[in-house]
């Protein structure tokens, strides 16, 4: 059976019993009955995924099946060719970028990768970038500039590498060098939030002409055990933190963090990442074409207004 998540009791029930029923002897009233069991599933699913309480948008987005970036290249982009290293130290494999073809257009692709069985999930460090992924990623976006190729970004990962050599390499330094550099870098930056966007290991590699983001992804500045943690002191807040932080795409799109939300398949990404991919298709095609239309200086100058002016209230404190 796939694996259901915690709110899904309802589908792994009616899953157990199209697995039973499979087991049994091929006949018309066994398949009659395993049709109507898969379409009580995918009536079940609607209902479920039509009213998901953040938490359970939080557990979406950390699905192990859900698609990545190594399942966007594979089903969107043509001729990646990866790029490693960041000429410092060391290659990491927490982030992935290289130049690709995107529908006969040259780009530089980039993202997070997570990793799929448990051997990929630890050489990609679990998608926890180290600072020389930074590193990698500005060299190759600084290459992108020098030859006019678009940056289309990915991002999912749960925070940047915490650990002590990491915080020794400067892993601080290394994500804000990244934020002043990209709000200047002068081709068009389409970014892509499709799973977690955790914290700085996100917005190190998320500032661009438009921020898209998947419609079961999250995007906060820390993950909701940790808010949790720190304003409760109780890890087992995590549902109440997840409300709290408004991290869910419809609540960043009315905040005007993000500019747009890529619709899912009915049960998410993961139910049918072919369908998932065909969504974020459409809307980054039309986006990177609208980004690309502008001028340098009008594309410079409404990507600084636009990280500018988040956060502001329009109170006027001179009243005050």
């Amino acid at each position: 059976m796939p694996d259901t998540l915690e709110f899904e009791e309802p589908i792994a029930a009616l899953l157990k019993q199209i697995d039973t029923l499979t087991a049994l002897p091929a006949t018309p009233a066994r398949d009659r009955e395993i049709e109507a069991l898969r379409r009580r599933i995918e009536s079940v699913r609607g209902e479920l995924y039509r009213s998901l309480t953040p938490w359970q948008r939080v557990l979406v987005a950390r699905h192990p099946n859900r698609p990545g970036l190594e399942d966007f290249i594979k089903r969107l982009f043509t001729g990646f060719t990866e790029i490693h290293g960041d000429r410092r130290f060391a290659d990491d494999h927490a982030i992935m970028a290289g130049f690709a073809e995107y529908k006969g257009r040259p780009i530089l692709l980039l993202g997070h990768v997570k990793g799929g069985d448990t051997k990929e999930k630890i050489f990609r460090n679990f998608g926890y970038a180290r600072p020389e992924g930074y590193r990698k990623a500005l060299r190759a976006m600084r290459l992108a500039e020098k030859f006019h190729r678009p940056v289309v970004v990915f991002v999912d990962t749960p925070a940047a590498y915490p650990g002590i050599e990491s915080e020794e390499r400067g892993v601080a330094e290394a994500i804000a060098v990244n934020l002043r550099d990209m709000m200047v870098l002068d081709t068009p930056i389409v970014v892509m939030v499709s799973g977690e966007g955790g914290s700085g290991g996100a917005l190190g590699i998320a500032v661009g002409d438009r921020v898209l983001m998947q419609e079961f992804a999250i995007y906060s500045v820390i993950p909701p055990e940790g808010c949790a943690a720190i304003l409760w002191r109780d890890p087992a807040k995590k549902v109440e933190a997840a409300a709290a932080l408004k991290l869910t795409a419809p609540d960043l799109l009315k905040a005007g963090i993000i500019d747009g939300i890529v619709p899912e398949p009915i049960g998410g990404a993961h139910t049918d990442p072919g369908a998932a991919a065909q969504m974020v298709d459409e809307v980054l095609a039309a986006t990177l074409a609208e980004v690309s239309g502008l001028s340098s200086d009008a594309r410079l100058s409404a990507r600084y207004d636009k990280f500018r002016n988040m956060g502001r209230l329009g109170i006027d404190f001179t009243e005050a």
